[in-house]
């Protein structure tokens, strides 16, 4: 979720305390959660436009639905609405309207799934009031860049000033594409390294599984996660797959030192966005920054500005896995069941690395290729990504069965069954579509509204 972060108020005096500021995250296994983020598409089910911000039927309805029906405590920014609070959870907005919910903290898979279709059944109430709907796909497939809303959002402002300065892609991810996440907790430094590196070398993997964006303004875009492909021409200095954390002497500090130079986007004051594109952290630290002169960062500042990287695998104070289209409820609930099967448990996280350390960055880099253009059906470097998702996906079911977290009987494999099915068949979500736009649908892409409706 995209708002200001918590660090601590207290001035930074030296680099030190960013790396104990991640070390802080560390937590014993019995402590360790499971936070999940899913973003969809609100869309007028009349005429398929995307929601806009303001009126009857608009994304600010839908909060104020939200709110007022089941509880949810208002966040607003100078006055407008920008998302909702409960119990640990938070809905947000994405700078193109796009709904995203950041889910609490919870112990097991069964809990998000209960957690993420109570947030289905109240979004659908408030929605069907309306006239609105939602889907879930990894980007948006007819509109086009001047159709989409913005957000009433500093930060966003600002970002998308910015984006079309370092890169070709920045605002198409800003406004037209949604992704699932989870956030998983990490033991100590070397754990962190442990499932930093798997992460981002089972990436592609994810991207693979997970793409359901083989359309963009209208039309088929050659590539099955047209997200992902968005992802490598963004900003190059802050996403990708870090090659130096597979070097040796990685840890808290190495992060640290790539993130500080990483330029800056802004300084929050006060309610407010301060303007600091391309300005330096480490001018910041040395009371040079531009935007505040002779002022010191404090640990928020820090927290705001690691939010502003973007790499396939993020390191706060828990550890992002970020390369995944947003999907359908079987695909949402089964990413974070795919990572936390991989992560949570030592004997699946060591077979994990067993199968990844071999890689070269040139494969891995490779594969994250393929995998936006060719889903299951890429390969780099001798690497099939469809053999290299068999093994990841059984490796997952596997430390799912170790934590041995049931309900009715079934434990939290059963998230995995539909990445089973994909991989069985090579064909994923987007394969689907692709295959009845060109048939059933007649090349009317009007159809897949109610297709990836959720």
């Amino acid at each position: 979720m995209s708002i200001p972060q918590q660090g601590g108020g207290a001035p930074i005096e030296q680099t030190s305390q960013l790396a104990e500021y991640i070390a802080s995250g560390e937590k014993p296994r019995a402590d360790w959660r499971i936070g999940t983020e899913h973003e969809k598409f609100g869309f007028l089910t009349d005429s398929l436009l995307p929601l806009p911000y303001d009126g009857p039927r608009s994304v600010r309805a839908m909060l104020e639905g939200l709110e007022a029906r089941f509880g949810w405590a208002p966040v607003r920014e100078q006055g407008a609405l920008i998302g909702l609070s409960r119990n640990g959870a938070n809905v947000s907005l994405e700078p193109g309207g796009q709904l995203e919910l950041s889910g609490a903290p919870l112990s097991d898979l069964h809990a998000i799934a209960a957690e993420f279709d109570a947030h289905l059944a109240e979004t659908a109430e408030v929605a069907r009031d309306i006239g609105v709907a939602f889907a879930g796909l990894g980007a948006a497939p007819i509109w086009t860049h001047e159709k989409m809303p913005r957000m009433p959002k500093g930060r966003y402002r600002l970002m998308t000033d910015y984006m079309g300065k370092v890169g070709t892609h920045g605002t198409q991810m800003m406004y037209r594409t949604c992704t699932v996440q989870v956030n998983l907790d990490f033991g100590s430094e070397a754990d962190m390294v442990q499932k930093l590196r798997v992460a981002l070398a089972l990436q592609p993997v994810a991207t693979a599984l997970f793409a359901s964006s083989p359309f963009f303004e209208g039309k088929p875009n050659g590539h099955k996660s047209w997200r992902s492909r968005i992802w490598r021409d963004l900003d190059a200095s802050r996403t990708g797959m870090l090659p130096f954390a597979f070097e040796s002497g990685m840890g808290y500090e190495r992060y640290v030192d790539w993130v500080l130079d990483v330029p800056m986007y802004f300084v929050y004051r006060d309610g407010h966005y301060i303007n600091a594109l391309g300005q330096s952290f480490r001018d910041f630290m040395a009371g040079r920054l531009p935007a505040l002169p002779g002022e010191l960062p404090t640990l928020s500042d820090w927290a705001d500005h690691m939010t502003t990287v973007f790499p396939e695998a993020r390191v706060k104070k828990y550890l992002e896995t970020r390369g995944a289209d947003a999907g359908d409820r079987g695909h949402m609930l089964a990413l974070p069941a795919f990572w936390v099967g991989l992560l949570y448990d030592q004997n699946a996280l060591d077979a994990a690395w067993d199968l990844v350390k071999g890689l070269s960055a040139e494969t891995r880099e490779g594969l994250r290729v393929a995998a936006s253009v060719s889903a299951l059906q890429g390969e780099a470097g001798g690497v099939k990504l469809q053999d290299l998702a068999r093994e990841a996906v059984a490796i997952s079911r596997a430390g799912l069965t170790a934590r041995a977290h049931t309900l009715g009987g079934a434990d939290e494999g059963l998230f995995l069954d539909v990445l089973d099915g994909d991989i069985a068949t090579g064909e994923v979500q987007a394969d689907r579509y692709l295959a009845k736009y060109r048939s059933e649908w007649g090349g009317d892409l009007s159809h897949i509204y109610a297709a990836a409706t959720l």
